[in-house]
C-alpha cells in the first residue's frame, strides 16, 4: 500500500511539474541560503584561527600602554632590548623573545619607489612570527652586534621592487641609509586584520635604531612560549618581572598589556560563530515560507481534485490512505526542494568561497539536518491539507463540480 500511495504522489507531481516547481522553490532558497551562510561561516572562522595562528605559535605580544590594540603607548614608557633578554633568561616556558621596534617609509631599488614598513629586531622574530626564509640567510651574530647594512625582504617588497629580477645581494635605500638584500621571506600572505604581511623588511634592530629612528625604543616585544607551557603563568611572571624593571609601586596600575594571540583567535572566532548562528536563523524563516507554499497549494490541489478524493472513498479506500498519499506528496516535495537546495548551496559555497578567499569547508551535519528540516517542514504543512482531503464526505465530494 505504502509503494502504491507514493507511487500515485510521484505521478500527481509530474502531472503539474511547473507548479511543482514553483511550489518548492521556498524550499530550495530556504535550504540553499541556512547552508551556504553556514558553511562560509565556518570558512570565515577557520581563516581567522589560520591567520592568527600565522601570527606566531604560541605568541605573546607584549606592548607599551593599557590599550590592547592599535594607538601606541599613549604616553608609557618603551621598552628596551635588555627587556627581552630578561623575559628569555628569568622565565620559564619560554622558546624565544624577539624586540621589535617599527617604523615605515620609502624604499627604493632597481629604478623604483615602494613605501613600506620597517622592521628592526633580531633572528629570534622569525622565530616567534613562523617566518621561513625562502632564499639567502639569516643575520649573523657580528651584523647583529654591530648593526651592519643588511636585510630581509618580504616577497611584496621583492615583487614591487625588482619584479622577475634576482632580489639577493641587490643593494636597497631605506629612507637615507642603502642596505645589502641577504634573504627573501616566504610569503605568508593577508594577516588576520586584513594587513599584507609580506609588505616588510626585516633589519637588524640596532641598523634601525641608529641609522633610521635615531633612538632606542622598542615597540613590542614578541614572546613565543614552548609547547606545553601554561599561557597563564607564563603571562604572569612577565607582567612580574616588567612591573620590577619598570619600578611600579605596588599601588600603580600596569603601563604594558599582554596579549595572547590564542584568545584574541578564540574570542574573534566565537563572534563569527555568533554571527553564523543569527545568520542561519535568519535564512532559515524562507523554509518557514517555502512551507507555507506547500500547505497553500496542497490545499488548492485538494480542492483541484475533490471528485476523484470522492472516487476513491466511494469504491473503498480508507481515510488513512488518502492522508497518507496527500502526506507523502508534500513530504516529497518538500524532500525534493531540499536535495535540490543542498546541491545549489555546495555550489555556491564553492565559488563564494573562492571569491571571498575563505577556505571551504563541508560540513556533513548541516546538510543533514537541512535536508530533514524540509521534510519536516512537509510533514508539518502537509498534514492539514492530508487530513482535510482525507475527512471529505464521498457523496458531497462527487457532487462536486
Amino acid at each position: 500500500m505504502l509503494l502504491n500511495t507514493l507511487l500515485l504522489a510521484l505521478r500527481s507531481i509530474r502531472r503539474n511539474l511547473l507548479r511543482s516547481f514553483l511550489t518548492i522553490l521556498g524550499i530550495v532558497i530556504g535550504v540553499s541560503a541556512v547552508i551556504t551562510m553556514v558553511t562560509l561561516g565556518n570558512g570565515a572562522t577557520l581563516a581567522i584561527q589560520n591567520q592568527i595562528s600565522g601570527l606566531g605559535t604560541n605568541l605573546l605580544q607584549v606592548r607599551p600602554g593599557q590599550r590592547m590594540m592599535g594607538g601606541g603607548g599613549g604616553g608609557a614608557p618603551s621598552f628596551k632590548e635588555v627587556d627581552a633578554d630578561a623575559i628569555a633568561t628569568q622565565i620559564g616556558g619560554i622558546a624565544a623573545v624577539a624586540p621589535e621596534a617599527r617604523t615605515g617609509g620609502t624604499l627604493v631599488a632597481n629604478g623604483r619607489n615602494w613605501n613600506s614598513s620597517f622592521i628592526g629586531s633580531s633572528n629570534n622574530w622569525l622565530i616567534t612570527g613562523n617566518w621561513k626564509i625562502a632564499q639567502g640567510r639569516e643575520f649573523s651574530n657580528d651584523e647583529l652586534t654591530a648593526g651592519a647594512a643588511v636585510c630581509l625582504i618580504g616577497e611584496t617588497v621583492r615583487r614591487e621592487l625588482f619584479g622577475s629580477r634576482a632580489a639577493l645581494g641587490e643593494q636597497l635605500r631605506v629612507k637615507q641609509m642603502s642596505c645589502t638584500i641577504v634573504g627573501l621571506l616566504a610569503s605568508k600572505g593577508q594577516g588576520a586584520f586584513g594587513n599584507d604581511q609580506d609588505d616588510v623588511v626585516l633589519l637588524p634592530i640596532k641598523t634601525l635604531q641608529r641609522r633610521i629612528t635615531g633612538n632606542t625604543r622598542v615597540n613590542t616585544l614578541l614572546v613565543s612560549m614552548t609547547d606545553g607551557s601554561d599561557p597563564e603563568r607564563v603571562k604572569a611572571g612577565i607582567t612580574q618581572l616588567l612591573r620590577e624593571r619598570r619600578k611600579l609601586a605596588q599601588s600603580e596600575e600596569d603601563n604594558f598589556n599582554v596579549l595572547d594571540t590564542k584568545q584574541l583567535a578564540d574570542t574573534l572566532s566565537g563572534t563569527t560563530k555568533v554571527l553564523t548562528t543569527l545568520l542561519g536563523a535568519v535564512a532559515a524563516v524562507s523554509l518557514l515560507v517555502g512551507g507555507i507554499g506547500i500547505m497553500n497549494i496542497m490545499l488548492v490541489s485538494v480542492t483541484e481534485r475533490t471528485r476523484e478524493i470522492g472516487l476513491r472513498l466511494a469504491i473503498g479506500a480508507m481515510e488513512r490512505e488518502v492522508l497518507l498519499q496527500f502526506l507523502i506528496e508534500a513530504v516529497v516535495l518538500a524532500a525534493l526542494g531540499g536535495v535540490i537546495g543542498i546541491v545549489l548551496a555546495t555550489g555556491a559555497s564553492i565559488v563564494l568561497a573562492g571569491v571571498m578567499d575563505v577556505p571551504y569547508v563541508f560540513n556533513p551535519m548541516v546538510n543533514l539536518v537541512s535536508f530533514l528540516f524540509s521534510a519536516g517542514i512537509g510533514v508539518l504543512f502537509g498534514y492539514f491539507p492530508a487530513r482535510r482531503a482525507a475527512r471529505l464526505d464521498p457523496i458531497e465530494a462527487l457532487r462536486h463540480e
